[in-house]
């Protein structure tokens, strides 16, 4: 009897670890479609790149990305400290001058501090002790100095000090109200008297905290006791 001859049916089509490999790759490109999804796509950063690039591939020198003008508000035009540094150095220059062409050497002194640059204006200049009342003689100083602080465009905050003597008055039952009340009544003086921007000067008092002197001696609390104009440059503390 002849052998029958069994022909096995051959299966078509792609092997079995295909299916699996093509819905990996599905599975790839959906994420990345996603990933593109989210991003942002800055057209002029992209020509800046690619512009770069080939400069630099053809061996072309100048291989900048930055050619577009930057916004102002963006983050590569924050001052650097040199330029921090700089900018305080020339409101303090100014202010140095105009105090010197106004003859003001003897009541005021100029300092440069980590916001700006600081006018103090020691007490009894401005004040009798214990008292918050701008003295009628020293008005011809602030007519001055409010000149100044309308020529300076910058912000303006006025502090009041004292010495760490205790104070108990009706009106003033501590340092903090005799600092606070001071320095409120040279900034209405500035703004009612000179018309300074009231949008850009404030007062603050810091009573007998932050002293620059000792305490333990008449000198010491005497340079306590002062009033201080600071012209912002940058920034608060």
């Amino acid at each position: 009897m002849p052998r029958k001859r069994i022909e096995q049916k051959q299966k078509s089509g792609a092997p079995p670890w295909m299916t699996t490999f093509s819905d990996l790759m599905s599975l790839l490109l959906t994420f990345f479609i996603l990933l593109y999804s989210f991003s942002t796509l800055d057209a002029i950063k992209f020509r800046n790149v690619a512009s770069a690039l080939q400069t630099v591939l053809l061996g072309q020198t100048n291989p900048t990305i930055f050619d577009e003008e930057m916004p102002e508000d963006s983050p590569i035009s924050t001052p650097v400290p040199d330029q921090v540094e700089t900018d305080i150095q020339e409101v303090y220059e100014q202010v140095r001058s105009f105090i010197e062409n106004q003859g003001l050497d003897a009541q005021v002194s100029v300092t440069v501090e980590k916001r700006g640059v600081a006018i103090d204006i020691k007490e009894h200049v401005l004040f009798d002790l214990g008292k918050a009342d701008i003295k009628p003689e020293s008005r011809i100083i602030l007519d001055k100095l409010g000149d100044l602080i309308n020529e300076v465009d910058k912000d303006i905050v006025i502090e009041g000090h004292t010495d760490n003597l205790p104070i108990n008055t009706f009106q003033f039952p501590t340092n903090w109200e005799l600092s606070a009340a001071r320095a409120v009544n040279v900034l209405r003086y500035f703004v009612e008297n000179k018309g300074a921007d009231p949008t850009r000067i404030s007062a603050t008092g810091y009573g007998e905290y932050r002293p620059i002197a000792s305490n333990e001696t008449v000198e010491g609390r005497a340079a306590n006791r002062r009033v201080n104009i600071l012209l912002l440059v940058y920034g608060t503390e």
